[in-house]
């Protein structure tokens, strides 16, 4: 951690969307200074986290890429930091009315454990459908997990309404000025591990996190001498801030759909938002596929168990985008935000990133119902080196006519190329296979 003493007023050049942008900032909500005074206070509560080199990505980037690993953080994610800032500074008085929070996970940990760490005692609202690891993880860090409603928002609204009847202080996942200079200590923490950065990529939720580490690395460059691209990432069902930063003004967005649900957030946060739209070159979106394949890669090539959140900085380099708009992208850091994913989850984007490397497939046709159909597509499959995992053979159905069966295969494939060879054999052989996934 920085222990450095407070940064004096000091402004910053940069370009965003292609124009030179001048800022103040000394006049943001978030200063250098509180975030070195939030590290402070950090100091000896949280993991260090370390900075892991991928070769693999480096070498398909043609850069160097850096992982900041924060999905190996106490309670799994980047949220304590905030959290315990934000507990840390209330009073006496405060701290004995207690503490109410909402989230579906991530957030919710964070402020149990820095509850837990001050002796502070916290209510946490989680929607009826959070992931049950995440509601035990919760739970044994001491808070009261009160499940109210079917999403986040519900279960927000009822902790505001318990905080107004209770008294308690209510911890805002994004929207405050400590939440966001906790947040900010891992910008600070790039830039003492990763003294050669260029890029560093964050996914976006409320943007809090996004906020704080760009008001941390933007207050540094004069000392580094060098100029850092900031590139924010979101889900692109679920991407507030592409349309709130082009219309300069907060656009919640009217749903909300993505597996990476740890920054499933339909409206930005005003602070967050005053300062990214200041300091930020640009937020970027992801399929739903990209980050499914991302987080595959993650596991299989570097390791590290991410979940989908988590993943998006990386799904943003590997779709390729990035560097067709920008180019060389030099020293990348990519900001692995979190790890807690539910392994149920876990399962269903397995399967879906797979499927979208193609090297898993599920096809389905009709054939005759007559002898040897079936043997001769198993023997087109083999002949082409695909493993068939699963034949579901149906006889019966509405849009089935007499003499006629539907097939579905499941098979494991080498790839998109691989998967178009099967597809090509079996037509080749009058076969009308659809890809199913």
């Amino acid at each position: 951690m920085s222990n450095t003493s407070p940064s004096r007023a000091r402004g910053t050049t940069h370009r965003q969307n292609g124009k030179p942008v001048s800022v103040d900032l000394d006049s943001l909500p978030v200063t250098i200074t509180d975030i070195e005074r939030a590290a402070e206070l950090l100091e000896g509560v949280i993991e260090r986290t370390p900075v892991a080199h991928s070769r693999a990505l480096s070498q398909r980037l043609g850069s160097e890429v850096f992982f900041k690993c924060e999905n190996l953080q106490r309670a799994g994610s980047f949220k304590v930091r905030g959290a315990y800032v934000r507990m840390a500074k209330l009073s006496e008085e405060e701290k004995k009315r207690g503490v109410v929070a909402a989230s579906a996970g991530n957030h919710a940990q964070g402020v149990a454990l820095a509850a837990d760490r001050l002796g502070i005692k916290a209510r946490i609202y989680m929607p009826l459908g959070a992931a049950l690891p995440k509601i035990t993880a919760t739970r044994d860090h001491g808070a009261e997990v009160e499940l109210y409603g079917v999403t986040v928002d519900e279960a927000l609204a009822e902790a505001k309404r318990y905080a107004e009847e209770t008294g308690a202080v209510f911890v805002h996942p994004f929207d405050n000025e400590d939440i966001i200079a906790g947040q900010g200590t891992i910008g600070l923490e790039i830039l003492e591990q990763v003294p050669d950065v260029d890029t560093v990529i964050v996914g976006v939720g409320g943007g809090g996190l996004l906020a704080g580490l760009s008001a941390a690395i933007r207050a540094k460059e004069q000392e580094l001498g060098k100029k850092i691209k900031i590139i924010g990432v979101q889900a692109e069902h679920a991407a507030a801030y592409p349309l709130s930063l082009a219309a300069d003004a907060l656009v919640p967005l009217k749903k909300v759909s993505t597996i990476a649900d740890g920054i499933a957030v339909g409206r930005p946060g005003q602070m967050p938002f005053s300062i990214i739209k200041e300091l930020v070159d640009d937020v970027a979106t992801v399929s739903e596929d990209d980050i499914a394949r991302a987080l595959i890669f993650l596991m299989e090539r570097n390791k590290l168990v991410v979940e989908p959140a988590g993943s998006v900085p990386v799904a943003a380099l590997m779709n390729g985008k990035l560097k067709e708009e920008y180019g060389d992208l030099g020293t990348v850091v990519c900001v692995l935000s979190g790890g807690n994913i539910d392994p149920m989850l876990m399962l269903k984007v397995i399967q879906r990133g797979l499927s979208a490397a193609g090297r898993y497939m599920t096809i389905k046709m009709m054939l005759s119902d007559r002898p040897g159909e079936l043997a001769t597509i198993s023997r087109i499959i083999s002949e082409n080196d695909a493993n068939v995992t699963g034949v579901d053979h149906t006889r019966v159905g509405g849009s089935l006519s007499m003499g006629d069966v539907s097939i579905t295969i499941d098979m494991e494939t080498k790839g998109v190329e691989h998967c178009r060879q099967v597809i090509s054999a079996l037509e080749d052989e009058g076969f009308k296979p659809i890809i199913v996934y």
